[in-house]
């Protein structure tokens, strides 16, 4: 199946995230950098739109938990927008709807400059997104710590093996 295009655009220090087709760790490092990116003096909260997302992998909701999660040290609120019921789920059965709102409505104009966040083919950063985002579901639910310590602990072996060659 065809990657997700991630979408983003920046209106009156809102983040508006539009995400469109399935949504993997293959669309997920340029979204790990748009959250390592966010401070306090830009951000009024982040719309994430998933009206148009057919589904998602643990490390791209993974993902979302880094943005739920910076963004409230910064005192700003996530919401995720129009999701599916099935996208619902998917975020609830890892213990998210601690971190996130839900609406049906978004603040998100037409006639906003949206940019494509784009994509990695670097193996590197691939792994490290992929090692980040299932930590953070571990650390948002320790009900996910049984679901994904095996992908932590072979992750960080595969990162190893990369370093040791380097």
């Amino acid at each position: 199946m065809k990657q997700a295009k991630v979408l983003i655009a920046r209106e009156n220090g809102a983040y508006h995230v539009k995400v469109e087709g399935r949504a993997t760790f293959e669309c997920s490092p340029p979204l790990r950098n748009f959250a390592n990116s966010l401070d306090e003096h830009d951000c009024k909260g982040i719309f994430i739109d998933l009206s148009a997302c057919v589904g998602m992998d643990s490390t791209f909701m993974g993902i979302l938990a880094m943005i739920g999660l910076k963004a409230k040290k910064l005192g700003s609120l996530v919401s995720i927008v129009n999701a599916s019921d099935n996208n619902k789920n998917l975020l609830n059965g890892l213990g998210l709807q601690k971190i996130f709102s839900y609406t049906t409505t978004s603040e998100i104009e037409s006639h906003q400059r949206w940019m494509d966040a784009g994509t990695s083919t670097d193996k590197t950063e691939k792994a490290e997104t992929v090692l980040e985002a299932h930590q953070t579901l571990m650390e948002v639910d320790k009900q996910n710590i049984p679901k994904f310590q095996n992908v932590v602990d072979f992750v960080k072996k595969d990162l190893n093996k990369e370093v040791k060659k380097d």
